[in-house]
């Protein structure tokens, strides 16, 4: 019993972790389309630009695997590790140095060189600038962190400047749609993240580019999904699937609008090539009997 008790719990974690990991899949590759040859410009960063996304998962000897949330490759071919936090926690240093360690690894197996690498940990708004400490001195190892804190953003300016830009009919820009992403993420506790996730997917509905629309939904399900609550996870993603049952419909009425058009511009065809033949044999006809009265 006891056995089969802590197969059940095995499997429950497991089952927790692979949905986990999934967000994570999926908030990397939206990413990559959204975010390759940009910079960081939306969370304040001045850095090279991002040439490309990598694998996030860092394998090791142990049972275990970590997976971090971001891992881009910069213009200036140093690295860059990204980690969203909702709460600081000064044990938080042993799994970037952790990610930091094997990443170096896996780097110099490839390249037999140690590449730079910078480590972002981005703070959700419950975490204020001053609460935290970005260094940790060891000795022998030295950690510094570059650290973002999203309560620093103008969620209202945020919110207004896209609401105009919907307003306007304007497209948005990559910039645009990650401020949009990050936006929830820059209120404080549960409630008021779950109004603005609400509001979030309101304003995706006004992006007229179907596809940027469905890129911002899949990443806000995968960057709120540890703030917010099932109901609302279920929420979201009644919405991706609604709008993608709209994207369908309306593809099968572009595809009858230019099935109807075809037809009648093949129907407009042959009645012309009827006409011109009818209009040649009767121009036949009188030439003939206009021949046959001369004679």
């Amino acid at each position: 019993m006891a056995e089969d008790n802590r197969k059940k719990r095995k499997t429950k974690r497991k089952g927790r972790r692979d949905i986990a990991w999934q967000n994570k899949d999926v908030s990397c590759k939206v990413l990559a389309e959204q975010l390759r040859g940009r910079d960081f410009s939306v969370y304040g960063l001045k850095l090279p630009k991002i040439a490309d996304i990598m694998p996030t998962n860092l394998p090791a000897v142990e049972a275990n695997e970590l997976r971090i949330d971001n891992l881009f490759l910069l213009e200036d071919d140093s690295y860059a590790i990204i980690d969203y936090e909702s709460e600081y926690r000064e044990g938080n240093k042993q799994k970037y140095l952790g990610y930091l360690a094997r990443l170096t690894k896996r780097l110099y197996n490839i390249h037999k060189c140690y590449k730079k690498i910078r480590m972002i940990v981005i703070y959700t708004a419950d975490v204020e600038k001053g609460s935290t400490m970005p260094a940790l001195e060891l000795g022998a190892v030295s950690l510094q962190l570059t650290e973002v804190f999203l309560a620093d953003m103008d969620s209202d300016g945020i919110r207004k400047s896209l609401e105009e830009k919907i307003r306007r009919g304007e497209a948005f820009s990559k910039e645009d749609l990650m401020r949009l992403v990050i936006y929830p993420l820059t209120f404080r506790g549960p409630a008021a993240k779950r109004d603005a996730t609400h509001q979030a997917i309101k304003l995706a509905d006004g992006i007229t580019d179907t596809e940027q629309e469905w890129a911002v939904l899949k990443l806000l399900l995968a960057f709120t999904d540890k703030v917010i609550s099932k109901e609302d996870r279920e929420y979201i993603r009644e919405v991706i699937t609604m709008s993608g049952v709209e994207k369908m419909i309306e593809n099968e009425k572009r595809e009858a609008v230019k099935k109807a058009v075809e037809e009648v511009e093949a129907k407009a065809e042959q009645e012309k090539a009827e006409a011109i033949q009818e209009y040649a044999a009767k121009a036949e006809q009188t030439l003939e009997e206009y021949a046959a009265k001369a004679e």
